[in-house]
């Protein structure tokens, strides 16, 4: 790798200090590095940099965490250009380097001593009442769809492949990668699933029935999501949101369907700590 890129989250590393430095030792060593902190776009929905990813860049950098890492990896999906994280807060499962470790990681990274996995990510398309295309997004974690202002309970219909499922009363649910498997998936009783498998998980949140179990699907399974009518008849309002950035609005009668993304997330692995031992030491806080 010769050609970085630095994305940081300027909350996390006042005054940019840390990238300033990946930058500086990178050049140092004869390597090219542009620093970005980014903008966020209109209503929050992830970032623009001010530096246009160039086709020549090897590697993002990313400081903060596994947060910043996801944003960083929605907003350049297109791309498939790998992601090293470096953790500026608790353990996470995305960003594997520890500050302290930095300059150790930029050595391997200049030796080409590393390995990249690849990490399977969602496409969710929307569609209107007529039938026709609304919106679309990528996650690498997951698709959330949630009840939008309201307090009530969501109802739903599930799909897999045309087939229906199950009806459900929830406050929604959750369509979740394996990377994701860790993240709101876990929160809502859902199971943690290694993150090199290929498998789509549907976790409800909060269903209103005894019926409250996570599914696992085939990552050739496509689940429709069909928006029911409220209680009493009403028209429902709920949001599809994509690893908590962008996000889709969907009515009564609308429907989004989600698949396994033909685009991956390339995560770059410097070390040998071996995903079940960050999962001890995270289940041993």
């Amino acid at each position: 790798m010769k050609h970085f890129y630095v994305i940081t989250n300027p909350t996390k590393d006042a005054e940019l200090k840390i990238a300033t430095s990946i930058r500086n030792w990178l050049m140092d060593h004869g390597m090219s590095c542009i620093v970005d902190i980014g903008a966020r776009k209109p209503g929050g929905e992830g970032y623009s940099y001010k530096e246009q990813v160039s086709l020549e860049v090897d590697c993002i950098i990313v400081l903060g965490g596994d947060g910043t890492l996801l944003q960083a990896a929605t907003d350049l999906a297109d791309r498939e250009i790998p992601f090293l994280g470096i953790n500026m807060g608790t353990l996470g499962f995305l960003a594997e380097v520890n500050k302290s470790d930095i300059d150790d990681a930029l050595e391997k990274l200049i030796r080409n001593e590393y390995e990249i996995e690849k990490r399977m990510m969602l496409l969710g398309k929307s569609f209107d009442l007529t039938g026709n295309k609304k919106d679309e997004a990528r996650a690498l974690n997951d698709i959330v769809i949630t009840r939008k202002g309201s307090l009530e309970i969501i109802n739903f219909n599930i799909y897999v492949n045309n087939q229906f499922l199950h009806r459900y009363y929830a406050d929604g649910m959750i369509v979740s990668t394996p990377t994701g498997s860790t993240g709101y998936n876990l929160s809502a009783g859902g199971p943690i699933v290694e993150p090199g498998a290929e498998v789509i998980l549907l976790s409800p949140i909060c269903p209103h029935s005894m019926q409250s179990r996570s599914i696992v699907l085939s990552p050739e399974d496509e689940v429709m999501v069909e928006i029911e009518s409220g209680r009493d008849g009403e028209i429902q309002e709920v949001e599809a949101i994509f690893d908590g950035c962008h996000r889709i609005s969907l009515c009564t009668g609308e429907k989004i369907r989600i698949r396994k993304s033909d685009k991956t997330t390339g995560i770059v692995k410097l070390s040998h700590v071996s995903f079940l031992e960050v999962l001890h030491r995270k289940m041993s806080d």
